[in-house]
């Protein structure tokens, strides 16, 4: 496998990367890896070995994930994935397990597919990303010690006194959604994380973004609202709005968003653009 790198975020899984790393060196003679300390030296390590790697795997979450694949767009190199993450949302939808004999099973195979990404202004985002409601919840969760009853318990804090954004299309098609929003999402594949599924039809392969507008609903319809995320049937009604669309131009009165989970500040105005095709991913 000299083809192959495998970039491990040793933050991610509790800092407890070294059982994937005994076992990647038992199955695989000499595997060149690196254990990254920054997005820094990630973008270093991929540059320098650009050249000779075929293949970089990601070893941690959705926001390692990302800081490698922006790395790869639009570049014929394909990415990998072992997950090590709290959610998990785009390894779920890539169909990547916690199994390394099956990844490097994929990886001889070396069959890839190519699929979309989209950017938030100028920032790269592969799975789900969002702002109001749960960019807050992403800010905070960010303080405690992760793992999904923390995310639970932040999420059911910040609901009681989270004020609604205030969202605004310029396009006269979207006019007529400006308005007042408990969270507005931003799907490239249908689920946050841990198979919160926000956007059921999302697809990575349609050239579409999927915009998910949530108004604040009353605590009575929290349950139907979680219910309905994690069997995959949440639809349209009062309180949600998808919006299928290949670029979009908005304003929000917040700057708290997360990037496929990771917390990032983000002025307005807002420009989402779908990158068609834009990278390969192992099968």
């Amino acid at each position: 496998m000299k083809n192959v790198a495998f970039i491990i975020n040793p933050f991610s899984a509790k800092k407890n990367y070294q059982p994937f790393l005994d076992s990647l060196q038992k199955q695989v003679k000499n595997p060149h890896f690196y254990i990254s300390e920054s997005l820094e030296g990630t973008e270093q390590f991929i540059s320098e070995n650009f050249a000779n790697i075929d293949i970089f795997v990601a070893v941690g979450g959705d926001g390692t994930i990302s800081s490698v694949a922006k790395q790869l767009i639009n570049t014929g190199k394909i990415l990998a994935i072992f997950p090590a993450g709290s959610g998990n949302g785009f390894s779920n939808e890539t169909n990547f397990t916690k199994n390394l004999a099956e990844l490097l099973a994929k990886i001889r195979a070396n069959k890839y597919r190519e699929i979309d990404t989209f950017k938030v202004n100028d920032r790269l985002s592969i799975n789900v990303s969002g702002t109001g409601f749960d960019g807050k919840v992403v800010k905070e969760f960010e303080k405690t010690s992760r793992g999904f009853k923390n995310y639970i318990k932040t999420s059911i804090k910040t609901f009681f006194h989270y004020k609604p954004i205030q969202v605004k299309f310029p396009s006269e098609q979207f006019k007529k959604h400006n308005g007042e929003y408990l969270m507005l999402n931003v799907a490239n594949t249908r689920q946050f994380g841990n198979n919160a599924y926000i956007a059921p039809h999302a697809s990575t392969v349609d050239g579409l973004a999927e915009i998910v507008l949530v108004k604040k609903f009353p605590l009575r319809h929290g349950a139907a609202f979680a219910f309905r995320m994690f069997s995959k049937t949440l639809k349209e009604n009062k309180y949600v709005t998808f919006l299928s669309v290949p670029e979009i131009d908005f304003t929000v009165d917040t700057k708290d968003w997360h990037l496929d989970g990771e917390y990032n500040e983000i002025d307005s105005p807002v420009h989402i653009k779908v990158l068609p095709k834009s990278l390969k991913i192992l099968i």
